[in-house]
């Protein structure tokens, strides 16, 4: 993989984002094995409205090493931070349907895996997905209550240095994972988190 020199703000958004990110429909059948998939169409509709929502874009090329065909796909934030992966597969045949149906599937599984989208049956467990993510994000805020009251009660008083110590305190795993926007269950307030993103917070600990 490769990426900007510096992602934390991709991985902020990227985190939100999922959060709100349910399953790809299994909506298209294969009767070769008699089963059911979700093709990208479905892949696209499950990531569209939470990356547009959070500054994330994304952009897919068709790449060629040897006999291997696939994808170049790059995640982009609004701040210009990136990540890139390649997804190539052997090539079985040489002539363009074979090439446009290689490049489909590794569009798909491409971008199930940079999103974490698993394939599901039906709308309503999409919806119980989404709904089991926001329970663990309520748990992650319970589990650090303490941090995030104290960061919270810092940007109250006017005490950044408090605030940005309780902040460094957390992991960067942590700070990823609790930082939801209020408009989606967020433990910080929209003024919280613009504080938060500051450059007098940046600095309130010597950073």
């Amino acid at each position: 993989m490769k990426s900007s020199e510096s992602i934390e703000k991709l991985a902020l958004a990227l985190c939100s984002a999922q959060g709100e990110m349910g399953g790809a429909v299994k909506g298209s059948a294969n009767p070769f094995f008699k089963s059911s998939y979700a093709d990208l169409t479905s892949v696209i509709k499950a990531i569209k409205e939470p990356c547009f929502k959070h500054g994330l874009s994304y952009v897919q090329l068709p790449h060629r090493d040897g006999n291997s065909i696939g994808v170049t796909t790059r995640l982009i934030h609004t701040s210009g931070q990136w990540i890139e992966h390649e997804f190539t597969l052997p090539m079985v045949k040489g002539d363009p349907q074979a090439a446009g149906s290689a490049i489909t599937y590794a569009r798909r599984y491409a971008l199930q895996a940079l999103f974490g989208i698993p394939a599901v049956d039906d709308d309503a467990e999409s919806s119980m997905l989404r709904g089991n993510q926001v329970d663990e994000y309520q748990a992650l805020c319970d589990q650090l209550a303490d941090s995030i009251e104290a960061i919270k009660t810092g940007i109250e008083i006017g005490d950044l240095v408090m605030a940005k110590e309780a902040w460094d305190e957390l992991t960067e795993e942590e700070k990823i994972g609790i930082w939801k926007a209020p408009s989606k269950g967020g433990c910080f307030t929209t003024e919280e988190r613009a504080i938060m993103k500051s450059s007098e917070f940046r600095q309130a600990a010597g950073e």
